[in-house]
């Protein structure tokens, strides 16, 4: 099994990747004058203003297929690959792995928009690169070919887009760049490196379903350093001791936040059974031994979870492919790769003592494992 992701696709920090090599003597802007085929659609709905939407930011790599345009850029360089963009501009990339759960977000939005025409509280989604503008008539097609709702774009020309995330009050950025999500929690910003699975299992076009880990991603790592300090005994006795004190919130708390607030927004309507979001927590934990916990602190934050799967050890891959979520994030590359060799979309945070373990691991005197 194998995954594919922004740190074996990533090049001198440009978001660029690639399909073939061109021989046009042409100049960009000649090709740019001469191939471009209009797309744009005649109706969309009008974006919510951002300070009232939750925005996700996705990368161009986790959206679209840009393998081989990366592949230009590092064996032949940057105008070739400028070159090689603006030929195929009317050439629409192929999904990436994030391309189903921003399908499913707009879908949520389009009912969203039946139930309360006046309401902003939409998904909003920005396509977030430091691709090259260049690049970006390409993107355009891409999205109105695949009849996506995209308007907002961030193309920074080789540079870092991390300092823009706060400016379109991102609630989720999801990246292929392991270094750009490690910027991103370092601003307190909820973040993850999305990985592709060979093979893609299919996923609801009708229902989001979105599946997180506990400890380090929705929770504090508090209980994981507890274990990795003292071992399973010493973590067990820890939580029953203290069952009844809520966790501190991890880095992915928020999104799970604002889920819970659009999905009371069906619940309004009496859609409640039938609504089109639904969460999960796939934890290694316990149910018995730590699971009260778990289920005391996020009923101390008010939010609820729809399945909760507490799975003691077990794989998690088998459980998240009869789930079928548009995504999973863990905090352990272990439990990222299992569920990716079952066809799941997983994105890595790498947040919390388990990061340690890990490089410790790569390095021969630990293997990683945990909680999660």
């Amino acid at each position: 099994m194998s995954l594919n992701n922004g740190q074996s696709l990533s090049v001198s920090g440009l978001d660029l990747t690639g399909n073939g090599s061109s021989s046009s003597s042409r100049t960009p802007w000649e090709d740019m004058k001469t191939s471009l085929i209009p797309t744009t659609p005649t109706r969309k709905p009008k974006p919510p203003k951002p300070e009232n939407a939750i925005t996700i930011a996705v990368s161009t790599r986790v959206l679209f297929n840009m393998e081989l345009e990366q592949q230009i850029y590092e064996q032949q360089g940057l105008e070739e690959y400028i070159k090689y963009q603006v030929e195929h501009e009317t050439e629409p990339f192929s999904p990436g792995p994030a391309f189903s759960f921003v399908k499913a977000l707009e879908a949520v939005n389009t009912q969203l928009r039946e139930l309360y025409p006046d309401s902003e509280e939409l998904f909003d989604v920005v396509l977030m690169t430091n691709n090259h503008a260049y690049v970006g008539l390409r993107l355009i097609n891409t999205i109105n070919h695949h009849h996506l709702f995209i308007e907002r774009f961030c193309m920074t020309g080789g540079n870092s887009p991390i300092g823009y995330l706060k400016a379109y009050h991102t609630n989720l950025y999801l990246s292929a760049d392991a270094a750009k999500v490690r910027e991103a929690l370092e601003e307190g910003i909820a973040a993850a490196t999305m990985f592709t699975p060979e093979k893609m299992k299919e996923v609801s076009e009708t229902q989001l379903r979105v599946a997180f880990d506990g400890d380090a991603v929705l929770f504090s790592d508090e209980s994981e350093r507890i274990y990795k300090a003292h071992g399973l005994d010493k973590f067990f006795e820890h939580e029953k001791e203290h069952e009844n004190k809520p966790l501190d919130h991890g880095p992915l708390k928020g999104f799970l936040e604002v889920l819970g607030k659009l999905q009371k927004k069906f619940y309004g309507k009496g859609q409640r059974l039938d609504c089109p979001i639904r969460t999960y927590l796939v934890t290694a934990r316990s149910a018995a031994s730590s699971g009260t916990r778990a289920l005391k602190t996020l009923r101390s934050w008010g939010l609820e979870i729809d399945e909760a799967l507490f799975l003691a050890g077990a794989p998690k891959g088998p459980m998240l492919e009869k789930i079928r979520p548009h995504i999973f994030f863990d905090d352990q590359m272990f439990h990222v790769e299992g569920a990716a060799e079952m066809g799941t979309v997983a994105c890595h945070v790498p947040y919390g003592i388990a990061q340690r373990a890990a490089k410790k691991g790569r390095k021969g005197e630990e293997t990683p494992s945990g909680l999660k």
